[in-house]
């Protein structure tokens, strides 16, 4: 199968071909950990995560970083104003370190409550920072930096592709239109390697300059990284010189993995990353997220409302990474009734039985066909760009299908083996999330059914009282009755 993706840096779909067969090197973007991390934040990693579980699915050993950034990201992309750690630490009454460790835990539930895989590499910048000097050291010796009152700067101007990345025109970027001048920097778009702490300032985070980085004459000066830097410093440490994919946000491409190519190209002479993804953002009521503006949700504010994370993880799958999405709890509820519906169909399989047929079984319909072929049309459908609204449209096709079809007739192998292949690349935990009833439940069913063969009705609806107290609602149709979860079904 071919596996493609709208790629950044051609500005085209390009198939995939990674450097080394069967293999994927992959870097994530992280949260800066001085928040909790908000809807928006976490709808750009379940794309990415997305991501991996397609690539499993076509047999790639994925090997992925995602860094946390607990030091260096100023308020401003122009390495100007606050450290966000130091201002969340103000924010909390803590030190920057229990800030970062705070933030660093709860981001973790968040993903592991959305059903991650984990990245094999969770890497602190902070844990980073000899690899980070010695980028720098790098960039100086082949005379990329120069020091100026506030800290050590890439210059620009030096790398002359520096603009081509994200189709910058420098001549017409006045300086102040988007970021703050520095009267000091050489070139406006010129970026931080390396801050200095201002005289008479004590941070919670820094760390003491060497020597051989610091123009001669210079005195003892503590500091602490740019931004931009601990994501070329880790990738290269953990993944080598050139990645195969490196994803994040729109919003990172100007400017972050702009300054991220340049510092790692300038530093390595090759390529650093052959294929970049990048989402959209979520706006919230058709406004942007902005924590300023207040207008933000966290993970755990969605489950106070009643919806639970893989709700969530649903509404987010049914639209495109690179489409802009649009949160409304009006959204949230159609995504969690569609996971609830979902989950019905998988319950379905507790009540056929095995009737494993082959492909040259004249007797097996073409419905049935039909559902063996689904996994392989839902792959192929993320294959395209991550396609999830598609492929999402294909799992609803398959199962109105089911519903037209009498227990019987369910062929439950091909049932569990779709079942899987949705967990393995959508990750919402069907399988996991629709346990069999017990013996008792069944009796109370069987018994429900003989007081209605008896025309017996006021006892059968007090049993599908009972029932629904329980959790399980009944559906009678085709002269069966089928068990459903009712819309209070957790995950």
């Amino acid at each position: 199968m071919t596996l493609k993706f709208h790629n950044t840096l051609s500005g085209e779909i390009d198939e995939f071909k990674p450097q080394t067969p069967g293999k994927a090197l992959i870097y994530t973007c992280g949260p800066t950990v001085y928040d909790y991390a908000t809807i928006g934040n976490l709808a750009s990693y379940i794309y990415w995560d997305t991501l991996v579980r397609v690539l499993m699915a076509n047999n790639y050993q994925v090997v992925r970083v995602m860094n946390i950034t607990d030091v260096g990201h100023l308020t401003s992309d122009a390495d100007e104003g606050e450290d966000k750690l130091e201002k969340g630490a103000k924010r909390d009454g803590k030190n920057a370190w229990e800030i970062a460790s705070f933030y660093t835990k709860a981001f973790i539930s968040d993903i592991n409550q959305l059903n991650f895989i984990q990245p094999q590499y969770l890497a602190k910048a902070s844990d980073y920072i000899p690899d980070q000097l010695n980028l720098i050291r790098k960039l100086k010796e082949k005379g990329y930096t120069y020091q100026i009152d506030d800290g050590i700067y890439f210059d620009t101007s030096k790398f002359p592709t520096y603009a081509d990345f994200a189709h910058l025109d420098l001549d017409a970027q006045k300086a102040g239109a988007r970021v703050e001048f520095n009267p000091e920097k050489r070139n406006h778009s010129d970026f931080a390697l390396w801050k200095f702490t201002p005289t008479g300032t004590k941070r919670d985070m820094e760390w003491e300059a060497p020597s051989d980085l610091l123009d001669s004459g210079t005195q003892k000066v503590m500091g602490f990284p740019g931004w931009h830097l601990e994501c070329s410093a880790i990738s290269m440490a953990i993944l080598g010189e050139t990645l195969d994919i490196h994803t994040g946000g729109i919003d990172h491409i100007p400017v972050h993995h702009t300054n991220e190519i340049a510092q790692s190209e300038a530093a390595n002479g090759v390529k650093f990353c052959n294929y970049w993804l990048h989402n959209e953002f979520l706006k919230v009521n058709g406004t942007k997220i902005s924590k300023s503006l207040g207008n933000y949700f966290t993970l755990s504010d969605l489950v106070k409302k009643g919806f639970s994370p893989l709700d969530f993880r649903m509404f987010v799958l049914q639209g495109n990474y690179r489409n802009e999405g649009n949160f409304t709890f009006e959204g949230l509820q159609a995504a969690k009734n569609r996971l609830l519906n979902w989950r019905n169909i998988a319950a379905l399989r507790h009540q056929t039985h095995d009737t494993i047929k082959s492909d040259a079984d004249t007797n097996q319909d073409e419905k049935t066909v039909s559902l063996y072929a689904t996994p392989q049309a839902l792959i192929e459908a993320l294959n395209d760009d991550l396609g999830t609204p598609e492929g999402l449209k294909i799992i609803d096709d398959a199962f109105s299908t089911l519903l037209s079809k009498k227990l019987a007739s369910i062929n439950q192998a091909a049932l569990i083996q779709l079942l899987q292949t949705i967990d393995d690349v959508l990750g919402l935990k069907l399988l996991e999330t629709t346990p069999d009833i017990d013996d008792e439940t069944k009796q109370f069913i069987i018994q429900r059914n003989t007081f209605r063969d008896l025309k017996q009705w006021d006892k059968a609806d007090e049993i599908r009282n009972q029932l629904l107290d329980r959790g399980i609602v009944l559906r009678d149709s085709q002269n069966e009755t089928i068990w459903e979860y009712s819309n209070k079904v957790s995950d």
